[in-house]
């Protein structure tokens, strides 16, 4: 579901960047590719378009400057176009999702009838994504708490009335549902398929409003529809009086936020200190409330993401003034 807000976003990019990333590396820099970890002092970050990407991108560059890297920041607005400039070093690192990536990069590989190789168990699916990546000369850095994946909710009234805190509760309460959420989870096997087979909901129909949409999102508000398909760190679920159901049976693959590097400019120690300080303490909730400040308080990226790095103790005070 993801693919699809990527693909949307708008892309604003440098024509140095676009230039010649349609292929990869070419044949004279494949080399590179098995070559030592690069330290490169200056880094290039790449963010996909949307809030919580740029949102990374920003602590991603903050924390790196303050490791003595300079850097610079590049909004791509889909994989298509950052991943073959990240491989050919002309974007340097990009914050990306352990279970969407690792299926792109093998579809890309073995072509799009692949089996998948992404999971819900995470250490299975960084083994498949770090594979695919190393191939490319890519470093895929240790996973960090954050993830983002699809997730359903509920009104907060409708779980009090019914008792609900995770699927297995509603699966259990043998409730007609009817489902806010894109075309696709028809058949999508981690949507409506794998909600009625895993946890035996009652799926009676599928309204096609999209994904965490506002129509979505008031259709279970005004009881049209009894759950809606969204994201894990969705900022405005308060706002419409909805609450997450817990996964608790891990119907959904491991997206953990994790840092996406070119092994030959970005690929040493350094940077992975600087990044892996964030990995150790951005969690989902947290993530979440960093989107809602951009995208409901009408904040700054830059200025959340300072914000949130110099509470955390990851980036003096000085350094975010």
């Amino acid at each position: 579901m993801r693919g699809a807000r990527i693909a949307a976003a708008a892309v604003v990019v440098a024509a140095a960047v676009l230039s010649g990333c349609a292929g990869g590396p070419s044949l004279e820099d494949r080399g590179a590719i098995t070559a030592s970890p690069g330290d490169s002092r200056h880094l290039s970050i790449g963010s996909a378009g949307f809030t919580e990407s740029e949102l990374l991108a920003q602590m991603y560059a903050a924390l790196l400057g303050h490791a003595g890297y300079r850097t610079d920041l590049l909004t791509v607005g889909n994989r298509e176009l950052y991943e073959p400039a990240l491989e050919n070093g002309q974007i340097d690192v990009v914050p990306e999702y352990a279970a969407t990536l690792a299926d792109w990069l093998n579809a890309k590989t073995h072509g799009p009838k692949a089996a998948p190789v992404a999971s819900p168990d995470l250490g299975a699916t960084m083994t498949a994504l770090r594979r695919l990546a190393g191939a490319r000369g890519l470093t895929v850095l240790p996973a960090g708490r954050a993830v983002d994946q699809n997730a359903f909710a509920v009104s907060r009234s409708y779980a009090a009335r019914h008792h609900l805190r995770t699927l297995s509760d509603l699966g259990r309460a043998r409730l007609p549902v009817r489902l806010a959420a894109g075309d696709e989870c028809v058949q999508r096997p981690f949507c409506a398929p794998g909600l009625r087979s895993k946890y035996g909901i009652r799926i009676t129909a599928v309204d096609p409003k999209g994904v965490g949409t506002t129509p979505a999102k008031q259709a279970v508000q005004n009881g049209q529809d009894q759950m809606v398909l969204t994201t894990s760190t969705d900022a405005t679920l308060a706002q419409f009086g909805l609450v997450l159901l817990t996964d608790d049976k891990k119907l959904q693959n491991a997206d953990n936020v994790v840092p996406l590097v070119n092994r030959s400019r970005a690929g040493g120690p350094r940077a992975a200190a600087a990044l892996n300080r964030l990995n150790k303490v951005l969690t989902t909730a947290e993530l979440a409330r960093l989107n809602e400040q951009v995208d409901s308080w009408r904040r700054l990226p830059a200025d959340v993401a300072r914000n949130y790095l110099v509470a955390k103790g990851l980036l003096p005070k000085k350094a975010a003034e």
